[in-house]
């Protein structure tokens, strides 16, 4: 095992780095390398795709070019810039975090430092203190912990305590201290792009003579995973109000466990909307979440949107809203607010709210 081989582990981490000279992908948080590029970046790829992450980092990087800028910045226009990228409270964080950096006017220097900032764990500060900062230590992301498994030719779950101490070895073994940035990254590329969860591209890869799971001739068997949980299914209806080219918004209230301060069209879930989805039950049921009197016209088109384990099979109302006709709109949150197809664009809002607008309108 690599861990426990030194001249094998510097073979294979000097073979591992030639490889990544060579077919690294070129990556705008690869080309500036500071603290504030690479930590914006480990942020975002935080259970995010390069692929989905990359316009959103472009985007973000042009609004915030700096720490000062983002810490300076309201939390709507954070939320605003961060739309549609997902895990909103990574967004919280940054912004809270970058405050913190602000106002101490340094960056952290070491892994142990930048684990106290917001939203900062243990991988996050490796990946930033050794690219950013060059501090020797190891990162253990899921890319990681896969080609970690194959090498070792380990079935055990890379959640558990004692396989991630085995893990971590070779993460370490494998780790060039006078290149502990770019023998991070390269792992971490190893694994995105060749060490596949399925299909992996063996005749690809730099560390074939050291791979457990290739010389066993089945390297998509490590390692073994847990079954996931299904994913819940749920029915939404979603409501489009339109006067004069503004759309009628709702915004959630801080306090509210997801989406806290988003905007986002009226909704309900199929249990609130009344058994037979009937216009004056849900009417009746959108005046007691929303106030004022509501008018339903016909479903006008469906959606479909995942959101981590939950898949959404939204069906979508044109309505008519008016304050008037109760005795008192609910004081509490959601507030309303009518904005323009322009003016949604620089709010806070999620991915499900232009996919509903742009189905409704190609439906009208």
């Amino acid at each position: 095992m690599l861990a426990g081989d030194a001249d094998a582990a510097a073979r294979a981490s000097q073979a591992l780095l030639v490889w990544y000279e060579r077919w690294r992908r070129d990556l705008p948080w690869r080309r500036r390398g500071d603290a504030y590029a690479t930590w914006v970046a480990e942020v975002m790829l935080q259970q995010t795709r390069v692929e989905a992450v990359l316009p959103y980092y472009e985007r973000f990087l042009e609004r915030f070019p700096d720490v000062e800028t983002l810490a300076a910045a309201a939390p709507e226009e954070v939320l605003a810039a961060w739309s549609g990228l997902g895990y909103y409270r990574r967004a919280r964080h940054l912004h809270a975090a970058a405050r913190q950096v602000a106002a101490a006017g340094a960056w952290p220097a070491s892994a142990a430092q930048w684990r106290q900032l917001p939203g900062i764990g243990e991988y996050t500060a490796a990946a930033i203190a050794s690219i950013a900062g060059g501090e020797v230590v190891a990162v253990l992301d899921g890319n990681v912990e896969r080609v970690g498994s194959r090498l070792a030719a380990s079935t055990a779950d890379p959640k558990k305590a004692a396989a991630r101490r085995d893990l971590a070895a070779v993460a370490r073994a494998l780790l060039d201290p006078a290149r502990p940035g770019d023998s991070n990254q390269a792992l971490m590329e190893l694994g995105a792009t060749v060490c596949r969860p399925r299909a992996p591209r063996c005749a690809d890869c730099p560390l074939q003579a050291w791979c457990g799971g290739f010389a066993a001739g089945a390297p998509e068997s490590f390692p073994r995973r847990p079954r996931e949980p299904a994913a819940t299914r749920v029915r939404r209806r979603v409501f489009v109000v339109k006067v004069r080219r503004r759309y009628l918004l709702a915004r959630r209230g801080l306090a509210s466990r997801q989406l806290a301060g988003f905007w986002e069209l009226p909704w309900l879930d199929d249990p609130d909307a009344g058994a037979g989805g009937l216009s004056g039950e849900m009417g009746a049921a959108l005046a007691a979440k929303y106030g004022g009197v509501w008018e339903i016209g016909e479903a006008s088109g469906r959606v479909r949107h995942a959101i981590t384990r939950r898949r959404f099979e939204i069906e979508i109302y044109a309505a008519a809203w008016r304050p008037e006709g109760v005795a008192e709109t609910p004081a509490a949150e959601p507030t309303l607010g009518w904005f323009r197809r322009e003016e949604i664009a620089a709010l806070a809002t999620s991915s499900l709210v232009r996919k509903v607008l742009a189905t409704w309108l190609a439906a009208s």
